[in-house]
């Protein structure tokens, strides 16, 4: 009887301890935890999506099809005061952002130049605008290479994709041809085996991307003989320019072309008219580019028309420069932003665009070179020599074209590899 009443007794007496630790632990039972759910990730709220502003539309066109119209379009435009509505180019691109369940973009975003991008976002009281400065490291490189077709295939072949992409390396081909423009054609000059060497800057943004920045310094070797180019800023109002060793300019008072072109199309002199299907004498030089190529005044000097021409010339400019010489531009698709009558423009400043108005069959320039009023060849002008380096800058001009030299050809004779150069 008594060792059932010890058993029974320690079964309660466990019982009771249990019930007890039970009990001070009641905080962790699971019915009274606070009830709880998984971190809800949100990573496709959004939809980034692209579109680019076609020929002959506007803004508001590109807007529409983000869903941005009517008042939602004019706030749009009233927060956008950097944007310059009325003067953008075809193709340029708008990267959107909307919710996914809206219909409507909530934020713009557009590259303004190669240093600015512009962003137009809701914020809680309308649109909001946001100026972007994009940060560009410089590197100085230098490249070597033989041409056996053109200047371009050499510089392709020489200069790879990580170093510069496909349309920079094009610029810095144009670039070394315009450092020459009158010194060396490289579409007749240039034999195969010949060999040339620029140093130039290359820039590079924060996201990575890389472009041609300018050139310092070239040397191209024209059936044997170096033709050097070293650039030069002095401390008058001139700026800075190319100059050959011995100080001598590589300017002249004119460009052998306005533009970047293709191919000449139409030459100088009599020729079928495709439009009129007779024969006449053609008064200028047909330059074949793409619509929207940029146009550039060939020399410095003063707009005296500009507007739709109704002869054939369509969109027109014509500049007066020194010596009774005037230059035309003529089937152009626009002009550069606040160009008109009476503004001076200096050599190689934009002016226009490629385009096909007129009487015109497709996009290119019609340029015309009138002295005196008489249409002269301007590929075959003789456009006489620039202003060397003043004499009192010799020893300024001799210290830079040497230090600019020994980044040039480091080791007495161009590398045959693209190099990075030490300042």
């Amino acid at each position: 009887m008594g060792g059932r009443w010890r058993t029974s007794h320690y079964l309660v007496a466990g019982a009771l301890t249990a019930a007890g630790l039970a009990w001070a632990s009641r905080e962790a039972w699971p019915w009274r935890q606070p009830l709880t759910a998984p971190a809800i990730v949100v990573d496709a709220a959004y939809s980034d999506f692209r579109d680019a502003l076609g020929r002959r539309e506007t803004v508001s066109d590109v807007l529409a099809r983000a869903g941005v119209t009517g008042r939602d379009y004019a706030g749009f435009l009233a927060a956008a005061k950097s944007l310059p509505v009325r003067r953008l180019r075809p193709g340029l691109v708008f990267d959107f952002r909307r919710l996914k369940t809206e219909s409507a973009a909530r934020r713009v975003s557009v590259r303004l130049s190669a240093e600015r991008r512009l962003s137009v976002a809701r914020g809680e009281t309308g649109w909001v605008e946001t100026v972007e400065i994009i940060p560009w490291a410089v590197t100085r490189l230098r490249v070597t290479s033989t041409i056996e077709s053109s200047l371009y295939d050499a510089l392709d072949k020489a200069v790879a994709d990580t170093f510069l992409p496909v349309a920079e390396r094009r610029q810095l081909a144009w670039a070394i041809a315009d450092v020459y423009d009158w010194e060396v054609d490289f579409t007749r000059d240039i034999r195969a085996g010949d060999r040339f060497t620029v140093l130039f800057d290359r820039l590079e943004s924060s996201e990575g991307e890389r472009r041609f920045g300018r050139i310092l310094a070239a040397r191209v070797d024209v059936a044997r003989t170096p033709e050097y180019a070293f650039y030069f800023e002095d401390s008058t109002a001139r700026g800075g320019g190319f100059y050959d060793e011995r100080g001598r300019s590589l300017r002249r008072a004119f460009l052998r072309a306005p533009l970047q072109f293709r191919r000449v199309s139409s030459g100088f002199g009599s020729r079928y008219h495709p439009i009129l299907h007779t024969w006449r004498h053609h008064e200028g030089v047909d330059f074949a580019a793409a619509y929207g190529t940029p146009v550039r005044a060939t020399a410095d000097g003063v707009v005296t028309r500009i507007g739709h021409d109704d002869s054939g010339y369509g969109n027109l400019i014509e500049l007066r420069h020194v010596n009774g010489i005037r230059t035309r531009y003529g089937h152009l698709s626009g002009f550069a932003p606040g160009l008109h009558s009476g503004a001076r423009v200096d050599q190689g400043e934009t002016i226009g665009y490629v385009g096909s108005t007129g009487l015109s069959t497709g996009p290119h320039l019609h340029y015309e070179f009138l002295v005196s009023g008489r249409p002269t060849n301007p590929r075959r002008k003789d456009m006489g020599a620039g202003t060397p380096v003043p004499k009192s800058l010799d020893a300024a001009y001799a210290a830079a074209r040497e230090a600019l030299r020994s980044q040039l050809e480091p080791s007495g004779a161009p590398a045959p590899v693209v190099a990075a150069a030490r300042d």
